[in-house]
């Protein structure tokens, strides 16, 4: 049977250091995925950057999860928890339905015109 008591040990005493490099990794990922997803980038394209984003998000996961297993149950833990969360599911949906993301910039752009043309009168 596998052992992964060394693997969470090390996960936790390194907290600090993961968090702060698997967050904005996560965040600039996703990101990088919506946008190439705006642009209507290939298919391909946009399964790469998800992937990308995924084993980021999955890593914070896992990581969450190190802290879960010994009982420390922290703001902290679910906040992290649900940005890996977020991340994996963005990414899912722009995979999986691009075109809603067009939709969905050309709709806020809409509204934002017409919120500023009414400030306008």
């Amino acid at each position: 049977m596998i052992d992964f008591t060394p693997l969470l040990e090390f996960s936790r005493q390194h907290c600090l250091t993961i968090c702060a490099g698997l967050v904005p990794l996560n965040l600039l990922a996703t990101l990088l995925t919506m946008i190439l997803a705006a642009l209507s980038y290939p298919h391909h394209r946009l399964w790469q950057s998800a992937g990308v984003a995924w084993v980021f998000a999955i890593a914070l996961v896992l990581h969450v999860w190190s802290w879960f297993i010994i009982g420390v149950v922290a703001i902290p833990t679910f906040v992290l928890m649900a940005l890996g969360i977020t991340c994996i599911s963005i990414n899912a949906w722009l995979v999986w339905q691009p075109e809603k993301m067009v939709e969905l910039i050309s709709w806020v752009r809409q509204s934002w015109h017409d919120y500023r043309k009414l400030d306008l009168e």
